[in-house]
């Protein structure tokens, strides 16, 4: 069944965290076969159980830590350094509309 949001072959699916999981998981795997290593060889590696990395190529869940290391062996860490850049000023105005702000240090809680 096609997506009722699609436009063309655009589809905003293509932005659910399922399908963001689903590109990682199968990026990681060409990168582990890339290094002609099996997924024993990588769990040797990256101390990450054989276990999990079946299940991350099957179903595409992992945990963070766990991508993480994988990520190491695979050399793929500067993605992860660039998830959440800062934010770019387009103006001076911006950047003096930010010191009027009292910087929060943690979110509010809604009620």
């Amino acid at each position: 069944m096609d997506s009722i949001l699609a436009d063309n072959d655009f589809y905003l699916d293509i932005f659910s965290p399922s399908e963001i999981a689903k590109k990682i998981a199968v990026k990681a795997k060409e990168k582990r076969l890339y290094y002609n290593f099996t997924q024993e060889a990588l769990s040797k590696k990256s101390g990450v159980s054989l276990g999990s990395i079946k299940r991350f190529e099957r179903t595409y869940e992992i945990s963070l830590h766990n991508l993480l290391l994988l990520a190491l062996v695979l050399n793929a860490t500067d993605d992860f350094l660039h998830l959440f850049p800062e934010n770019k000023y387009t103006s001076i105005d911006e950047v003096i509309k930010l010191k009027k702000v009292n910087k929060r240090k943690r979110g509010r809680k809604n009620d």
